[in-house]
């Protein structure tokens, strides 16, 4: 059994990272600690290079397709992850979750339609409809012993004429779980305005400290019959580079629909090293995965304490799941832009802006990545505490 090391530094700059190589557009300059764009500092696993490698010694990379093998490792993958019990034909590759849910978008609204998403929640969620020329609606979590928290009296008020709903399940930012109770309510909220909805369950393997994902899909029939859901190993085996999503449908109505724009689009049609890769990471991936989760509750338990010996103004939302915690600096008394500003050009350190999860009621807030070794996450923190102090 191979024992994995991810206090490792490995230098990414230079590679075209979006998080390491693109800081000049977002935050104005690149001498950042980069604890923003949501990938790991963690080297890919082992066997999914080895199994890249093994097809690059046959030197032609032709056009490629999902093959049995492909399928079989994501049937089984979600059948012992997360009690989805798929078949074939209810699976399709798609290139990304984003952009799945961007083609969810075009597939099941108009122009003008309403989409429902509730708040803070991952940039995407609130550009995508607006983008498209739809309607935004949203439903505000709250924070209650340190998780966010639905207010279902406003959702379902708000779900009136929506269209859409785009889950995040587990949360980003934070990873929050939700629960099979949570879920249902959900499900009979949007079943009840015809509302499709969408769970983005990206973060799904990445549950901390023994808790366990539910899928949306598996919290009722009816949850299931109104459901696209979204998976990857992207996140889980910090291959996102690769672009190796996947959907599962089970209404046939939805799937037809769904499916029918990817074909006569032409957009879901995966690379080699999608297939492959993918391939890899779900039929190998269970061991790497088991000690990621720990070093992850780590870095968890050590941000954690940290806040709390150095920074208690610092309000946490810490992740249940993911390696995505939610800071409130809001306790020191700054405008934002104050906040962020010092952030950026006094402890440069890069963070994921909060107006960017749903505007100004998220200002004095911002997301933290701490999927990098532990000495990075140290360094992150102590510039912060250098510069605002307690």
């Amino acid at each position: 059994m191979s024992t994995y090391n991810f206090d490792e530094i490995i230098e990414r700059k230079g590679t075209s990272s979006v998080k390491h190589d693109m800081m000049n557009r977002d935050f104005g300059r690149n001498d950042l600690l980069p604890m923003w764009v949501a990938d790991m500092d963690f080297r890919s696993p082992d066997f999914v290079m080895d199994a890249i490698r093994k097809r690059c010694e046959h030197e032609v990379l032709g056009y490629t397709y999902g093959s049995r093998s492909y399928f079989e490792a994501i049937i089984n993958w979600f059948a012992n992850h997360y009690d989805i019990k798929a078949e074939k034909e209810e699976l399709h590759y798609i290139p990304g979750i984003v952009a799945g849910i961007a083609f969810a978008i075009q597939s099941f609204t108009n122009v003008g339609d309403s989409i429902l998403i509730t708040t803070p929640v991952y940039p995407p969620f609130v550009h995508l409809p607006l983008s498209n020329a739809r309607n935004l609606v949203c439903s505000p979590l709250s924070i209650k012993n340190g998780r966010f928290e639905i207010d279902f009296s406003d959702l379902e008020e708000k779900a009136k004429g929506c269209k859409l709903m785009i889950l995040s399940n587990p949360h980003n930012p934070a990873g929050t779980i939700w629960s099979k109770e949570e879920l249902k309510k959900i499900a009979d909220i949007c079943a009840a305005n015809n509302c499709v909805v969408i769970s983005d369950e990206i973060h799904a393997d990445l549950t901390l400290n023994g808790r366990k994902h539910t899928s949306f899909s598996t919290v009722s029939e009816m949850a299931r019959d109104i459901s696209i859901t979204f998976i990857a190993p992207s996140k889980t085996f910090n291959i996102p580079g690769l672009g190796s999503s996947v959907c599962y449908i089970h209404n046939e109505d939805i799937r037809n629909t769904y499916f029918g724009f990817l074909e006569g689009y032409e957009v879901a049609n995966g690379n080699v090293f999608a297939y492959i890769g993918a391939e890899a990471a779900f039929r190998e991936g269970e061991e790497w995965l088991k000690q990621l989760k720990v070093y992850l509750q780590k870095n968890v338990d050590f941000l954690e304490a940290y806040l709390s010996q150095n920074m208690p103004k610092i309000k946490v939302v810490l992740p249940e799941a993911s390696y995505l915690a939610w800071l409130d600096f809001n306790a020191y008394n700054m405008e934002h832009n104050e906040i962020k500003s010092k952030l950026i050009n006094d402890a440069k350190v890069a963070l994921n802006d909060g107006t960017q999860f749903g505007g100004k009621d998220y200002e004095g807030c911002f997301r933290i990545n701490i999927g990098c070794p532990q000495s990075i996450l140290k360094l992150a923190l102590d510039r912060i505490y250098e510069t605002f102090g307690r």
